[in-house]
């Protein structure tokens, strides 16, 4: 090839990896359906060869790159690669796909496929020798999201929103309401506890509707302390965006919780993603637990 067109550009990586059965595939079909050149299946000590060869390749400016548990021993590798990359004019997005080990056992059964790691054992100690193994990059992910209550279509929708456009650097924020009885949102990385406000359940009116309907809404934001609790975690996500941005967090998932997650949380939630959304930050609101009552 004639060296003046092989010129090195900037790229667009997104590093896709998290625990087998998690939907690490639909994550790399939807990559793909949105123009992005997907990878997948590659050990981590070839991801820099491949994105040395992406650099140079005209037209391709968005990789892909889909990780696993296959890669064992070259994973202590992968922390190096990443941290030069961006010396490298690499912008790196790093998701992580999680689930409960309960969901993971469940697809695998349904799929009877062994698990990677299993080696003649059950499949849950498969999944703990992935979860160690896998550690380090989930504690340093952009990204993670915990599909055990997604379906593959909601998986897609929340890939696209995050990887559907080039749009200059803006924090993504999912406002994710929940209920404590049904755990804490392991994806979350701020947890608000509503459940200081009055429960709307206890009013026989309220009861039967949920946090969108305009009279628990009303409820809810109406009593004391309400506005200055959004006030709070307002300030918060602006306070942190700046530092997120810079150091290459683009994703940010504050969780909200309250007894079921059917009134104070979800109403607390829409009106936070409405404040974000109003100072400039990209939120989208998701109710997690909403009709599980």
């Amino acid at each position: 090839m004639d060296e003046e067109l092989v010129v090195e550009h900037g790229l667009r990586l997104a590093l896709v990896t998290g625990m087998s059965g998690a939907g690490r595939s639909t994550a790399a079909r939807a990559l793909e359906d949105l123009g992005w050149f997907v990878i997948d299946n590659i050990p981590p000590s070839l991801l820099q060869p491949a994105i040395d060869l992406a650099r140079h390749t005209p037209d391709v400016d968005r990789v892909a790159v889909v990780l696993d548990a296959r890669g064992g021993s070259f994973f202590r590798q992968l922390r190096n690669v990443l941290m030069s990359l961006p010396t490298e004019g690499v912008d790196i997005s790093t998701v992580f796909l999680e689930a409960s080990d309960e969901a993971l056992v469940r697809r695998f059964e349904s799929s009877r496929r062994p698990h990677p790691l299993q080696h003649g054992q059950r499949i849950i100690d498969g999944l703990r020798a992935e979860r160690t193994l896998l550690g380090d990059i989930r504690a340093n992910a952009d990204m993670v999201i915990d599909t055990t209550t997604l379906n593959v279509h909601d998986l897609r929708r929340r890939i696209e929103e995050t990887f559907g456009s080039d749009e200059s650097a803006v924090l993504k924020a999912t406002v994710l309401s929940f209920g404590f009885k049904y755990g804490i949102p392991v994806d979350s990385d701020m947890v608000a506890d509503a459940r200081f406000l009055p429960n709307p359940f206890w009013d026989e009116r309220l009861r039967p509707m949920t946090g969108r309907d305009a009279p628990v809404a009303e409820d809810v934001l109406g009593r004391p302390g309400a506005q200055d609790f959004l006030d709070s975690y307002q300030r918060l996500v602006e306070v942190v965006s700046e530092g997120y941005i810079r150091e290459g967090k683009r994703y940010v998932t504050v969780a909200v919780g309250c007894t079921g997650g059917k009134h104070r949380s979800v109403a607390i939630a829409e009106a936070l993603t409405a404040r974000l959304l109003s100072a400039g930050i990209d939120a989208t609101c998701i109710h997690r637990d909403l009709g599980r009552e």
